[in-house]
C-alpha cells in the first residue's frame, strides 16, 4: 500500500509540474486580472463584478500583450514585452518550485539551488511559448501591400 501512496505522489508532483509549466505563460494576465478584481471588489463592484473585471482585465492583458508581438517591428522591443511575461513567470517557477524541493531535501543551499533550476526552467518554457503564441511574419505589412 505503501508503494501506491509514492506512485500517487509522484504522479500528484507530475501533474502540478506539467500544469505550472503549461499556465506559467499567463502568470501576467493572472497577476493584472487579480489585482483588477481587488481593485474593483475595494470600490464596491462586489464579489461577481470584481471577478469580471479580474477576467476582463486579464483577457485584456493577454491580448495586448500578444498584439504587441504581433505588430512591433525591432527585436529588442518584442523581447522587452516577452519579458514582461517571462519575469512573473520565473517568479512564480522559483517559488513552486521551492514548495516542493522543502520538503524533499533538508539542505537550505540545495533547496535554492533547485529553486533557481526551476525558475529559469519555466522563464525558458514560457519565453518559447510566449513567442510561438504569434505567427511568424505576423506584421501589419500585408494588410498596406493588399
Amino acid at each position: 500500500m505503501i508503494v501506491f501512496a509514492i506512485l500517487g505522489s509522484l504522479a500528484a508532483i507530475g501533474v502540478l509540474c506539467w500544469l505550472l509549466f503549461t499556465l506559467a505563460v499567463f502568470a501576467l494576465p493572472a497577476f493584472i486580472g487579480v489585482s483588477a478584481g481587488i481593485w474593483a471588489h475595494e470600490t464596491g463592484a462586489g464579489l461577481l463584478g470584481a471577478i469580471v473585471i479580474g477576467a476582463v482585465g486579464a483577457v485584456i492583458a493577454l491580448g495586448v500583450g500578444q498584439l504587441l508581438l504581433a505588430i512591433l517591428r525591432p527585436a529588442w522591443l518584442k523581447l522587452l514585452v516577452a519579458l514582461a511575461f517571462v519575469a512573473p513567470a520565473a517568479i512564480a517557477g522559483f517559488h513552486a518550485t521551492h514548495g516542493i524541493v522543502k520538503h524533499t531535501m533538508p539542505s537550505e543551499t540545495w533547496q535554492l539551488v533547485f529553486s533557481v533550476i526551476g525558475a529559469i526552467a519555466v522563464a525558458v518554457t514560457t519565453f518559447i511559448r510566449v513567442t510561438s503564441l504569434t505567427p511568424p511574419g505576423s506584421t501589419s505589412r500585408g494588410v498596406a501591400n493588399a
